[in-house]
């Protein structure tokens, strides 16, 4: 039996990861794509080879793992630069992906992506889509706090996204993220029950 995913998505800063941190809590897999990710670009990271072979050394820091500063650079001065990084990237990350959702040991599993929405091959994996959905203007300042970045620099960010209005179009769920952290968990727990429903299972049959 396949496994039923719900793929979770929001723009930068609206809080996809706390929401996961939830499902997480109740015995959900998370599958989290930036994660991986950062898995094939850290140290010795499986894809640092093939990112070596194309880009050369000089982009790779002493312990293997890929130097951001170095990568930034050469993507500003060459355009085609982040497309050939993505295309060894992207195809390792979507295979990591089916592999983990495939052998998740829970009743639903949660694919967090990004850029979902602007991704057809992740979407058509997913049997629902959740999207954290908060005000652009909290994004805003919530990324600002937490990464020191200029108002200007989180805008660029969220213009190369999908828009908060293109997200909500697209969800089949959303989670209202604009007020505090303790909204969260009811929601969540909301949702985590219909989830059981919809991949064929009960609270009642996942507790016993």
């Amino acid at each position: 039996m396949s496994r039923y995913i719900v793929g979770l998505t929001g723009g930068i800063g609206s809080g996809k990861s706390a929401v996961a941190e939830l499902f997480h809590a109740h015995g959900i897999v998370i599958v989290d794509a930036d994660a991986i990710n950062h898995e094939l670009i850290g140290p010795d990271g499986v894809a640092m080879n093939a990112v070596a072979t194309e880009f050369g050394t000089h982009i790779v820091t002493a312990d293997g793992a890929l130097d951001r500063d170095a990568m930034r650079t050469l993507v500003f001065t060459d355009t085609d630069a982040r497309r050939r990084l993505e295309a060894i990237l992207h195809p390792r990350i979507r295979t990591l992906c089916a592999e983990r959702c495939a052998a998740a040991q829970s009743p639903y599993v949660v694919l967090m992506v990004p850029l979902l929405i602007e991704s057809g091959a992740y979407r058509e994996r997913c049997d629902r889509l959740l999207v954290v959905d908060c005000p652009e203007s909290v994004q805003i300042a919530r990324v600002m706090a937490r990464s020191g970045l200029a108002r200007a620099e989180v805008e660029r960010i969220m213009a190369a996204q999908a828009t908060r209005a293109e997200r909500l179009a697209a969800a089949d769920d959303v989670v209202d993220n604009s007020g505090p952290p303790d909204a969260l968990p009811s929601q969540v727990a909301v949702l985590h029950n219909k989830y059981l429903t919809l991949s064929g299972r009960s609270a009642a049959s996942v507790e016993i």
